[in-house]
């Protein structure tokens, strides 16, 4: 998916003197970034704090990117909330990281809606309770019709199932005949994915130093420019953001093919 072509915000100058030169003529701002936010258990133990406490200030890095997001011009944020393993933590961190899930839902949509954020949810949200589903679609109607920023959450999201789902739709649709077994390909497969419709990400950014996937849009991200930082995603703010766009800003995308 190409990316569109902007102006870097204002602060990424100071951010490009970091790593040599960018690009000479317009710089490119990717289209969509997807985000793993992870760190916040080890902010919180730096500071001798619960657990809790870091995924707390974590909900604040969220906004400030949605922000920088905005600002920066790109068209789709994809942040990764809570992982299908995740459910296999200790049952009283589940129980706050879905109490922040109800907090964020009840306490922050208008104030996306009022910004122009449209949401999507992607992951199974049938293993969350009730009253969480029917606020994860509340939320999507509300915001069906904003345009200012497409705003992907992926909760109890794993990639590799989401991947077999997909298979797995296509090979019923073929055995009933729906469909022509030797017609499957990678559209019609992305098209059965839960991010059918969504152009993949240009950009992945982990923060915490880790440097893996961790089963997040193992397909979308094919041929996405990834950048590790070294910070924890409670301390990640605009700056950051402007960092990681500039490094993107230097990348020579070729997927797969020889440059001109």
């Amino acid at each position: 998916m190409s990316s569109a072509t902007q102006k870097l915000p204002q602060s990424l100058p100071v951010a490009a003197s970091k790593g040599g030169p960018l690009p000479a003529g317009p710089v490119p701002v990717p289209k969509h970034v997807a985000v793993i936010m992870d760190g916040n258990g080890r902010w919180a133990s730096a500071r001798f704090l619960p657990r809790v406490a870091g995924h707390r200030e974590g909900a604040r890095a969220v906004r400030r990117t949605i922000e920088a997001a905005i600002q920066s011009g790109v068209e789709w944020l994809t942040i990764y909330a809570f992982s299908s393993e995740n459910w296999q933590r200790p049952a009283s961190e589940v129980l706050d990281l879905t109490g922040l899930l109800r907090h964020y839902l009840k306490n922050e949509i208008a104030e996306l809606h009022s910004n122009g954020v449209r949401l999507h949810f992607i992951g199974d949200r049938m293993r969350f309770e009730t009253d969480i589903g029917n606020a994860l679609a509340d939320a999507e109607r509300l915001t069906a019709g904003n345009t200012r920023l497409n705003l992907v959450v992926a909760l109890s999201y794993g990639a590799r199932d989401e991947i077999a789902s997909a298979a797995r739709s296509l090979a019923i649709a073929a055995k009933e005949g729906r469909i022509d077994p030797a017609a499957i390909d990678e559209a019609m497969l992305a098209s059965s994915l839960s991010t059918a419709g969504m152009p993949d990400p240009d950009l992945v950014i982990r923060t915490s130093g880790e440097m893996r996937l961790s089963n997040f849009l193992l397909w979308q991200a094919a041929y996405a420019e990834l950048v590790f930082m070294d910070v924890l995603w409670p301390d990640f703010g605009p700056v950051h953001f402007a960092e990681a766009l500039t490094e993107y800003a230097r990348r020579e995308r070729r997927f797969g093919a020889r440059p001109a």
